[in-house]
């Protein structure tokens, strides 16, 4: 038996071993973990560079400024592209203006100028913050203070059948089933005053 040759073979064959255990750990280290993720179910309702997706619908201008989302002026409404039914919406806002006022529509048709007739509105107004309101009407009252001018605010709504909550910064601001609105657009209302908005994503639920 040649155990020389015996030798270098085997040698060779450890080389090549460990070679590609190191090349195997080299792939794990390049790619991304599982956790890193996006959430699954969620969409992205703003790319931080244009409007595409969103529709302005009357008076209205926004811009994308500082990766912003950016209402100006006007006195109308930018609504999504598509329409949704159940939905947990996520954003943050911040107001630029004393006495600031807009909303955020949910479940909207397009009947009505300069916002639609009978949509239901999330306020964002300063005396009425986070209030529900049906066309111009409260119909659940704001239990959230004032917010200071220049602060981003975190919102969620979660909007499933009749029912509806909303959280403020993490906190239950209220619950309610009086929703009538059975599937429409998600909108941004105008209302001459100036707002940025950004992380707007939208999970649709089964």
């Amino acid at each position: 038996m040649n155990y020389g040759k015996n030798f270098i073979y085997m040698n060779t064959m450890k080389n090549h071993f460990l070679r590609g255990i190191a090349f195997a750990s080299l792939l794990l280290l390049q790619t991304p973990l599982m956790a890193e993720a996006p959430e699954d179910g969620w969409q992205s309702l703003f790319n931080g560079k244009d409007l595409a997706g969103w529709v302005p619908v009357h008076d209205v201008t926004f811009v994308v400024k500082d990766g912003n989302l950016r209402l100006v002026k006007g006195m109308g409404w930018l609504r999504t592209g598509k329409q949704y039914q159940d939905f947990v919406l996520e954003f943050e806002w911040r107001a630029l203006e004393p006495k600031y006022d807009s909303g955020i529509f949910i479940r909207a048709g397009l009947e009505g100028k300069p916002w639609p007739k009978d949509g239901w509105q999330v306020n964002l107004r300063y005396d009425s913050l986070g209030g529900l309101v049906k066309g111009y009407g409260q119909v659940v009252p704001s239990t959230t203070p004032q917010m200071p001018l220049n602060q981003w605010v975190k919102f969620r709504l979660e909007v499933k059948g009749k029912k509806a909550t909303l959280d403020v910064n993490n906190e239950r601001a209220w619950e309610t089933e009086v929703i009538d609105a059975t599937r429409g657009y998600i909108g941004i209302q105008a209302e001459d005053r100036s707002f940025d908005f950004r992380n707007l994503r939208v999970r649709e639920l089964p």
